[in-house]
């Protein structure tokens, strides 16, 4: 079972090449999330839509396409074809690494014709002649898009995905070079670590790792969203801090010589679908230039790491990490455990 996830701007021919496309690979099926999108729209109320704007921006989307690729591939088997655009980076973690998370490959493929082309087609598009000012709208909200997938192609479009220049290809040459692409192995799957979403409560070991200035050491994990502190979930009958001391190494490189001290355990709330449990962050000291310029990061799991202040990592990280490591901080400065539910002290506050 694998997906072909069929990315371009908008008006770069992804349906129709999705469904020239399932001609030419055997047992494969189309799937368009925009279905999921549509359906959106009618369960969740006005005000939920509204404040969103784009249903790729609700986390619920983003979960119904992972389960609904699942749940077609488990009924049906073969290749699944999901043209959709994607231009956040962080969606296409969550939605890739969810699917890896399922023991499913996605092969990623850009459709990338030239603007002049890209323009030429969205000035061309049919527009439902029941939409009211049908027309400027929807051209507009295409042309408004141009420009996040310029930004898109310069910062990661190219580095993760396969790319086709279709400027002079119809939909069916278009599906062709696709096909013969990923039936050759030059599409390969997206190197992104298969990490099985949990089935219980869990026991995560984070560690601090301090640069010269005090800044925190962050990782950018590429299976799920947001930035992230060096470690993992603790292995059964594993000690959290000996977990922490090889999750830092297997992440940056970096092999500590001591045991960790504990900063704070946090009770993570368990929010469906996902289970919570208790979060550990650990002091790892301080690392000195020479050792700070050996932080490597091996495999697939991490894109990027950097060093970032407090104020920084409030920008960086989703706000119950942020708490975590704002209070770690706080305990570190005070040198006493701290206990947490939710980021929140119970006990001993600090001032």
């Amino acid at each position: 079972m694998t997906v072909v996830w069929i990315n371009g701007a908008f008006g770069a021919g992804k349906t129709t090449t999705a469904r020239e496309l399932i001609e030419l690979i055997p047992n494969s099926t189309l799937f368009d999330p925009e279905v999921i999108g549509g359906a959106l729209s009618h369960l969740l109320p006005p005000k939920r839509l509204a404040e969103a704007g784009d249903f790729q921006d609700l986390p619920i989307w983003r979960r119904l396409v992972i389960d609904t690729a699942a749940a077609m591939l488990a009924e049906l088997g073969g290749t699944l074809v999901v043209p959709m655009t994607l231009l956040r980076q962080e969606y296409r973690d969550e939605i890739f690494g969810g699917l890896a998370a399922r023991r499913i490959p996605v092969r990623h493929v850009l459709l990338a014709p030239a603007e002049t082309i890209l323009r030429a087609r969205i000035a061309g598009r049919e527009i439902p002649p029941d939409m009211p000012d049908g027309d400027m709208r929807v051209r507009q909200w295409a042309y408004d898009r141009i420009e996040p997938y310029r930004a898109a192609l310069a910062s990661w479009l190219t580095a993760d995905a396969h790319l086709i220049d279709t400027s002079a290809l119809s939909p069916y040459e278009t599906a062709a070079r696709v096909a013969e692409a990923v039936g050759s192995g030059a599409v390969p799957p997206c190197d992104i670590v298969q990490t099985p979403e949990p089935t219980a409560e869990t026991l995560a070991a984070g560690v601090l790792l301090f640069d010269e200035q005090d800044r925190v050491l962050l990782v950018d994990p590429t299976y799920k969203p947001g930035w992230e502190f060096p470690g993992g979930v603790v292995e059964r009958g594993e000690a959290p801090a000996r977990a922490g001391v090889r999750e830092v190494a297997e992440e940056t490189g970096i092999r500590l010589s001591e045991v960790p001290r504990l900063l704070v355990v946090d009770w993570e709330r368990p929010v469906p679908p996902g289970f919570g449990g208790l979060r550990l962050l650990f002091d790892g000291g301080r690392l000195d230039s020479t050792e700070a310029a050996r932080v490597l990061l091996p495999g697939p799991e991490l894109r990027q790491w950097r060093f970032a202040s407090e104020r920084e990592a409030a920008d960086m990280l989703p706000p119950v990490r942020y708490e975590r490591l704002r209070w770690a901080l706080r305990a570190r400065e005070r040198g006493a455990a701290l206990y947490l539910e939710a980021g929140i002290p119970v006990t001993g506050r600090p001032a």
